[in-house]
């Protein structure tokens, strides 16, 4: 089992910059994709950004590439986003998601989940 906690979230204007943590609890840490997730009001969660467990690429949506950037320290079992350059349309509650094995990008192949937390960009 893996229990995720993120933090970091909060009210920002436009430009801005952010970090987002996400710290995991578990032995097998190291072996878990991780992934970002979030979803704005009366939309769908959508993929962010997501971290291989072995080699630590990455990947990133085409909204948030050259913005954002995931990286993940397995000696904390914490994955990092940070957020540059922050726009209006990046507000949402930010979800951290992890699952066994290889990254993904769609959110239904994920076992574990935090509770969110909400990023506000104001213009």
């Amino acid at each position: 089992q893996v229990q995720l906690v993120e933090s970091g979230g909060g009210l920002v204007q436009a430009g801005d910059s952010l970090r987002l943590s996400c710290a995991a609890s578990g032995r097998t840490f190291s072996t878990y994709a991780m992934a970002w997730f979030r979803q704005a009001p009366g939309k769908e969660r959508e993929f962010v950004a997501r971290i291989t467990w072995r080699t630590g690429i990455t990947y990133y949506a085409d909204s948030v590439k050259g913005r954002f950037t995931i990286s993940r320290d397995n000696t904390k079992n914490t994955v990092y986003l940070q957020m540059d350059s922050l726009k209006p349309e990046d507000t949402a509650i930010y979800y951290c998601a992890a699952r066994p094995g290889y990254s993904d990008s769609y959110s239904g192949r994920y076992d574990y989940w935090g509770q969110g937390t909400q990023v506000t960009v104001s213009s």
